[in-house]
């Protein structure tokens, strides 16, 4: 006979562990699937990335998380959740896609890139750095656009337009700046994010304003062609010579394996999935939301230091029904 989990998780992220902990607490039989690495998406932040929350916020499971400074660095995180999954003994799934999922009476069938599993209830903890936002313009397939940044070192002495003014577009053009790189942003609005990294944000006012970094405000990257790029300002349309692309325009949740579930999605702009915020069960019976992919496109309401507690009340509902 075909094993039936009582909880199949997808996603190894921090919450994604969390729920394993949860789970393996509360006696539950569990399974966690993940596509990438362990914690692939802080595996894939840029290398020298800081976080915004102190590392006691970022503690689960009563492990206390110890950083040489008072914000830790992904290393460190990656070196934590490691420590979590370890101590724990968790029953992780590593490089497996779910690539299907099915509801067929009260058992969800999961197909994966390796294999097949059987659930009772599934969790999705799938955040939402797998998929960037697309700024569906000419050019942007081509191979020296970049949604994804890792270091600076490729960008020594090129010609780099970083699009967004968040945390990661401010984080990208500071750092191939300082490595040699001649560095142009494009921004929606008059100036950089107010929520950029409090320490950080002042270092970019700085560069933008001695013209160390060319921004180009209230403008849109129009068209990216091989030796330069197109971008519309208030002024009109200009055209710069460009290496390389930097995307920085964020990411959304993979809203397509909940669509083959049947979860509804709110018709605004936020594209909320609905769920029970006392349970964080969704419309469907035996699906749960953790994590960031609870907030839909609105990717600032949920992090990880204010979603683990979703680890717990899912699995309390999960445990009731069982008894």
């Amino acid at each position: 006979m075909t094993k039936i989990y009582e909880m199949l998780i997808i996603g190894g992220g921090p919450i994604g562990l969390a729920c394993g902990v949860e789970a393996k607490k509360a006696g539950l039989d569990y399974v966690i699937i993940e596509k990438g690495a362990l914690t692939n998406s802080i595996y894939n932040y840029p290398i020298n990335m800081t976080f915004f929350s102190t590392s006691d916020r970022l503690e689960m499971a009563g492990i206390p998380f110890m950083s040489i400074g008072n914000k830790p660095n992904r290393t460190e995180a990656l070196e934590y959740y490691r420590r979590i999954f370890s101590h724990f003994d968790l029953n992780v799934k590593l490089y497996e896609a779910v690539v299907t999922l099915e509801k067929k009476e009260e058992v969800f069938q999961v197909k994966t890139s390796k294999g097949k599993y059987l659930a009772k209830n599934i969790v999705m903890a799938t955040g939402f750095y797998d998929l960037p936002n697309l700024m569906n313009i000419p050019g942007e397939d081509l191979p020296k656009v970049h949604h994804y940044y890792k270091e600076p070192w490729p960008f020594i002495n090129q010609k780099i337009v970083v699009v967004g003014g968040a945390n990661s577009a401010v984080d990208a053009a500071l750092e191939t700046w300082r490595k040699g790189a001649e560095v142009s942003m494009v921004l929606l609005d008059e100036e950089v994010d107010q929520a950029v990294k409090y320490w950080v944000r002042p270092d970019i006012v700085n560069r933008i304003n001695e013209g160390s970094i060319k921004a180009f405000t209230k403008s849109k990257l129009k068209e990216i062609r091989e030796h330069e790029v197109v971008i519309t300002t208030p002024e009109g349309d200009v055209t710069i010579e460009n290496d390389f692309v930097l995307a920085m325009t964020g990411y959304k949740p993979n809203f397509g394996l909940l669509n083959q579930l049947g979860v509804k999605l709110s018709e605004d702009e936020k594209c909320q999935p609905q769920y029970n915020e006392l349970s964080h069960e969704s419309n469907v019976p035996g699906v749960y939301l953790a994590g960031v992919v609870c907030g839909g496109l609105n990717t600032r309401e949920f992090f990880i230091e204010n979603s683990v507690v979703h680890a717990g009340m899912i699995v309390r509902d999960i445990v009731g029904k069982v008894k």
